[in-house]
Parts: C-alpha cells; sequence; structure tokens
C-alpha cells in the first residue's frame, strides 16, 4: 500500500470498512478484528484498521515500535478471534509527524466470526455485538462460501445423530461467553449453525459436527479414529503386545486420547549416576510433545475420500504417528514446518476451543522444544509418503532399552 492510497483511507470518513484507533489492547483490536472478518455489510472487499488515527481521522502523534506491532500479530495466532483472521499487517508509515500502521482484514469464508467468544459486526460506522437473527444471516451466508470438508454439510445425517447433551454441556460454555450464554434462547439448530457445526440451507450437520459430537461418527466418515499399536521390539514383526481404537466423537476422544497418552504412553524411570549418589528421574518421552503431534495429526489429516486411521505405533526406541492426507495448501516441502495452512478450520477451532491448542502455527516448533529439554533427538518427517504424512519420535537418549 502506497502512501497516497493511505492517505485515501485517512479521508474516507464514510466507509464501514474502515476502523480508526489509538489503542494497542486485544480487547479493542480483537472485536475490531472480528467484525471486518465478519464482513455483515458483505461488502466481499477487505476492511481497514488505521492504528495510530484518532475517531476524527486526525492522526494521533504516536511512536509505533516493535512492542506495538508484535501485539498486532499476535491476533492472528493467539487463537482468541476464530475462525483464524486472514490479516496483513503493514509497515509503518510516518505521516504529518505521526506513526500509522495500516491492518488489511479479509472477509472470512467461514462466519460467523467470534472474538473471546462473541460475535462482532459493524453496522455503518459502529461495531456492535451480532443479535441472533445477524448470526443466522452470517451462518446461512456460510453455505455459499464454504471450501474446506469438515464445514461442509454431511449429506444424509439428522440432528439425531449428534449428542446434543454433549454440546449443551460440554462444549458450548467453552465457545461462547458467559453474557450472550445466558441469553441463548434460540433453536438448537441455530446454536450448531452459529459455531459451523450444522447447515441452515441443507438442514444437516456439518462434517465437523458429525467429527466432533455424533454418536457414531465412523458410520458416516468411515476413517475417523484414531489407531494405537503397541510393539514389544524395533521392528514390526507379527504379533503385537496390545493395541486401541478410539473410535467416540472427538469431543469424547480428545479427553481419552490425552488420559491415555499420559497414563500408557509416557513412561518414567530412575537412573543412578555413576560417578554420584544422585538419582535422576528420566521420562521416555515429554508428554507435552506428543500431545502436539497426536492432536496435530487430528487437526491437519484429511478426512475425505480415505477409510484409513491415524496411526500411532509405538515401538521400543520410537514412537511413529501416520496420518491420512499429504502437506496441504500454502504448505510445500521447501517451506514445512515453518508455513502452516489449515485443512480442516472447524477442527482446528475446536481444538484451541477446547484447550488442545495453545495457539496457531506453533505446534512443531513447541514440540522440539519439548524434545530438546528432555534428552530426545529430533523429530524426523517423512515427507516422500505423497498421500500421508509421518513422524518418528525417537526416545530419551538416556531411557535403557
Amino acid at each position: 500500500m502506497t502512501e497516497e492510497e493511505v492517505r485515501a483511507l485517512l479521508a474516507d470518513m464514510e466507509s464501514d470498512r474502515i476502523e480508526r484507533t489509538i489503542s494497542f489492547r486485544e480487547d479493542k483490536l480483537g472485536p475490531a478484528v472480528c467484525a471486518l472478518s465478519n464482513d455483515f455489510p458483505n461488502h466481499r472487499q477487505p476492511g481497514y484498521i488505521l492504528l495510530g488515527v484518532n475517531d476524527d481521522g486526525r492522526i494521533s502523534g504516536m511512536t509505533i515500535g516493535d512492542e506495538e506491532l508484535q501485539k498486532i500479530g499476535n491476533l492472528k495466532s493467539n487463537g482468541n478471534v476464530l475462525p483464524q483472521p486472514s490479516l496483513t499487517v503493514s509497515p509503518v508509515y510516518k505521516i504529518d509527524g505521526g506513526d500509522i500502521v495500516v491492518v488489511e482484514v479479509h472477509p472470512s469464508p467461514f462466519p460467523p466470526v467470534r472474538y473471546d467468544g462473541r460475535c462482532w459486526i459493524r453496522i455503518g460506522p459502529r461495531k456492535v455485538k451480532a443479535s441472533i437473527e445477524e448470526e443466522k444471516i452470517l451462518s446461512e451466508r456460510r453455505s455459499s462460501l464454504a471450501k474446506s470438508f469438515d464445514t461442509s454439510p454431511c449429506l444424509g445425517s439428522t440432528l439425531e445423530d449428534l449428542n446434543l447433551d454433549l454440546f449443551r454441556t460440554f462444549y458450548l460454555p467453552k465457545a461462547i461467553d458467559q453474557e450472550t450464554l445466558a441469553q441463548n434462547h434460540r433453536p438448537i439448530k441455530l446454536q450448531l449453525a452459529s459455531l459451523r457445526f450444522f447447515d441452515l440451507k441443507f438442514d444437516c450437520p456439518t462434517h465437523a459436527g458429525i467429527l466432533l459430537f455424533a454418536h457414531n461418527p465412523t458410520h458416516f466418515i468411515p476413517g475417523a479414529y484414531i489407531q494405537y499399536i503397541k510393539i514389544p521390539g524395533r521392528e514390526v514383526i507379527p504379533g503385537i503386545e496390545f493395541e486401541k481404537e478410539f473410535r467416540k466423537c472427538l469431543c469424547l476422544d480428545l479427553l481419552n486420547l490425552d488420559e491415555f497418552i499420559q497414563s500408557v504412553i509416557i513412561k518414567k524411570s530412575l537412573i543412578q549416576h555413576p560417578d554420584s549418589v544422585r538419582e535422576e528421574i528420566i521420562y521416555n518421552y515429554p508428554i507435552w510433545a506428543i500431545r502436539e503431534f497426536v492432536f496435530n495429526a487430528i487437526m491437519h489429516r484429511s478426512y475425505e475420500g480415505t477409510n484409513a486411521p491415524i496411526y500411532i505405533y509405538d515401538f521400543a526406541d520410537r514412537i511413529e504417528i501416520a496420518n491420512p492426507g499429504f502437506l496441504f495448501g500454502t504448505v510445500n516441502v521447501s517451506n514445512f514446518p515453518n508455513r502452516s495452512d489449515y485443512r480442516n478450520l472447524e477442527i482446528a477451532e475446536a481444538l484451541k476451543t477446547l484447550g488442545y491448542v495453545n495457539k496457531f502455527n506453533f505446534g512443531i516448533n513447541t514440540a522440539k522444544k519439548y524434545l530438546l529439554e528432555n534428552h530426545n533427538p529430533e523429530p524426523v518427517f517423512n515427507l516422500s509418503l505423497g498421500t500421508a504424512m509421518k513422524v518418528t519420535i525417537p526416545i530419551n537418549t538416556k531411557w535403557k532399552l
């Protein structure tokens, strides 16, 4: 964006696509990003947040440094705006004695978008919380925009296929702020649709709704399960030590997997240092790294056109996690794992809502950090399989095999 284009935005006091502010607080920027992402007037054009500009269009004269720019960037990755917004941040412009930064926010193809559980929209120059009817408009609009498998309707399924008690009592309080929840008297289909779990146009759950809440998700998506296999040695041989399948909906199986990782996969041992009487407790794998890789597989795997599950092979000297689906979108062999894209936007959002993901785009690098601290070698990614991904996590180098 040129300085002339920035000056044109400064001069346009009528547009409902422009927000002016001098605040870098997240509780101010978050609703602004959310409202522009929802694009309630349906402009289908980007909106802009002008930072360093007063409401009346006058430049404030403030100085914008790296700390302020970091706060803007965090809005995209910290998971408080869901689905994850598409935004770009300009360089700092020095205009008429003050710094200005322009945040360009693109309309989301998956509305309604929420900040901290609240849905914000723009009505003229004002930013307001969406009413029930306004959220319904956004939900209905999504049907014509949805591009990912998990946001598309699961034709042939009905409301009765979902565990609605699980949705109401377990998921909904985590996804919607308490004030909105207290006023929430809308029909259950609208509640589900506002979170992209039900398609109003086709009157059926979306694939995300089936994966998260169905009584029997594999009836509709045959490969939607996780298979754990414990192998006694270092090679695949006839006969296994133990196996377990996780075939419930994700809302339940994520809990089950978390407990299983902690109680079955992660083990500790006491080792004696040869040159002293000191003993040390060591772990075969850091729990947070294994969680990251397992939940990453659930988030990024392909659920479409395959009957294959996610496999977790637990060998004596390593763990291998394999999932259907190769690198997606803007991610390729040359930029992996430093670039991230989302095949399953709603599943990614659900993992963030349920607390299994803290930030977007940081999973693999965070897991590497945990492995290093626990004396595990770096994970090895097999990117040669074409239609699948596999990661191998070597055991702690101090572990006695």
